[in-house]
């Protein structure tokens, strides 16, 4: 007797999270809610760290394994895979330096839908592990962040490029009344091993604060 497959719904959290993954050439102020995420941390040159690679690999095996076992269980869903994204920041809060990048730490990272608990991500680095033995693997975790209010502009082009479109964005922040806090952070629209650099589309997303006011310390 021929059997019928089961439909598997489809479940896209970018879609969900709305303008928080469809920035504008302008600057926009936006509220980030806490979400989850897959995170790796490492530290130097992105370009010609090892680690960093390593770091990407690592979050997409993790990622893609999330995706099968949501598919596979009871009242299963078919996430859509989130974009990968990067925390950066200088250790002392030196100036940035795009010409040498061996100072820059960073927090490689992948959004997790809300339906992904820790116990399931957890029980899925592990099983990545077992499998695979993926170095990067030793330093994941699963944790959530909450950015808060914020501000964020699309950048069109190579990462090289960026200074004009983050001068465009510190020039907004200042005009709101507000200041940056937190860490510089981008959300990579099109896969960077995959994309020329030109073609590249990048959320810069800065969290802000409200600037002190005259007189006030």
């Amino acid at each position: 007797m021929a059997t019928t497959a089961t439909h598997v719904p489809k479940y896209d959290y970018r879609r969900e999270l709305g303008d928080l993954y469809a920035a504008a050439d302008h600057p926009v102020m936006v509220d980030v809610p806490p979400l989850s995420f897959l995170m790796i941390d490492g530290h130097g040159d992105p370009n010609a760290s090892p680690t960093f690679e390593e770091g990407v690999k690592a979050l997409y095996a993790v990622t893609y394994a999330i995706k099968f076992r949501m598919r596979s269980m009871p009242e299963g869903v078919d996430a859509a895979i989130m974009p990968l994204e990067g925390l950066w920041w200088i250790p002392e809060a030196r100036v940035w330096d795009f010409g040498d990048k061996s100072d820059w730490d960073w927090t490689l990272m992948v959004a997790e839908p809300d339906l992904v608990t820790p116990a399931l991500a957890a029980e899925t680095i592990e099983g990545v592990r077992t499998e695979r033995g993926l170095p990067a693997l030793q330093r994941m975790r699963f944790e959530s962040l909450a950015e808060g209010r914020a501000a964020q502009i699309l950048h069109r082009g190579p990462f090289s490029a960026e200074r004009p479109t983050l001068e465009r964005l510190y020039d907004f922040i200042r005009d709101e009344g507000s200041v940056p806090v937190g860490k510089h952070h981008e959300i990579y629209l099109r896969d960077p091993q995959r994309t020329a650099p030109a073609r590249m589309r990048t959320i810069i997303r800065q969290p802000v604060t409200p600037a002190p006011r005259a007189g006030n310390r």
